[in-house]
């Protein structure tokens, strides 16, 4: 189901009206709210629900008190300066403010089995695999250990991992996670991970040849170019289209056809449906579809 951008009435656009009920440390009018929902859309394609005001205050406050700024008022107008004075990397604050990092290893887990079974079947020949949102890396770190555990042992496969947010991917290009962190068995602890002693324990690392077969990069899916190399056998696209609303779903959707091999695989979340968009990816299986 997509989360589309609420009508919401002109009455209720007064900027002088908080959307955030009891004391505030910051002034937030909704029409601040509304700019914000305007501004992360066209950045991310990040279809923000009206209700989403409380969220929104607390997770930009923390940008204002790091910029001196007293109101969200102000923050905007700095942000949005022609003469770009807080800068690209502000911009890319703004968003790592506001996107959603949910994950954890070998999530929605019937996927890698059907990825196992779809590496058994490609034998050994080179195999260019992409996971379009990584977050802090516990899904590219899955299909990276599915493909070692296949009978090629990864031999071939290339897996691009890439998230809008830099400062999960930052996460995720360290590899270190809790070692109580969700869906890992033991064999795979011991077989991918190293255990951290000292003042590193409880924590695991990935191991180096595990992390070798991944190239983390930034990309936004909103960029009109892609420059992604080789095109893709198999793309992991999931839990993403979500946050969009249906024309930007379809905008996606056709970049991502167009960066696959012909009969490639997407694998998407378990909310998301692409039937209306049969002449670009056509059902395979449960939330897995096939390249047109």
């Amino acid at each position: 189901m997509s989360v589309v951008l609420s009508t919401v009435p002109a009455q209720a656009l007064r900027a002088d009206v908080a959307v955030v009920p009891g004391e505030q440390e910051f002034s937030f009018g909704n029409a601040d709210f509304e700019r914000i929902r305007q501004l992360i859309y066209q950045r991310a394609g990040i279809s923000l629900h009206a209700g989403k005001q409380a969220m929104v205050y607390s997770r930009l406050s923390r940008r204002l008190r790091e910029t001196g700024h007293r109101s969200f008022a102000s923050y905007l107008q700095w942000l949005e300066q022609p003469s770009g004075a807080a800068g690209a990397e502000e911009w890319q604050e703004f968003v790592n403010c506001l996107t959603t990092n949910l994950t954890s290893f070998f999530r929605e887990e019937h996927h890698f089995h059907e990825l196992a079974r779809d590496l058994q079947k490609h034998g050994t020949r080179p195999l260019r695999i992409w996971c379009n949102a990584a977050s802090t890396g516990e899904e590219p770190y899955s299909i990276a250990m599915t493909v070692a555990e296949a009978p090629s042992g990864g031999a071939g496969v290339k897996i691009v991992a890439s998230d809008i947010d830099t400062k999960v991917l930052a996460v995720a290009s360290r590899g270190v996670y809790p070692a109580e962190s969700r869906g890992l068995s033991e064999p795979r602890l011991r077989a991918h991970f190293l255990r951290g002693k000292g003042a590193n324990s409880g924590f695991i690392r990935v191991k180096p040849e595990l992390a070798s077969l991944i190239e983390f990069r930034p990309h936004n899916l909103m960029e009109p170019h892609w420059q992604l190399g080789e095109p893709f056998d198999i793309v992991f696209c999931r839990n993403v289209m979500i946050y969009f609303d249906a024309p930007t779903q379809r905008r996606v959707l056709e970049r991502i056809h167009a960066v696959m091999k012909p009969h490639g695989q997407l694998y998407v979340g378990h909310s998301e449906n692409f039937s209306e968009s049969k002449d670009l990816f056509r059902l395979r299986g449960k939330t897995i579809y096939e390249r047109v």
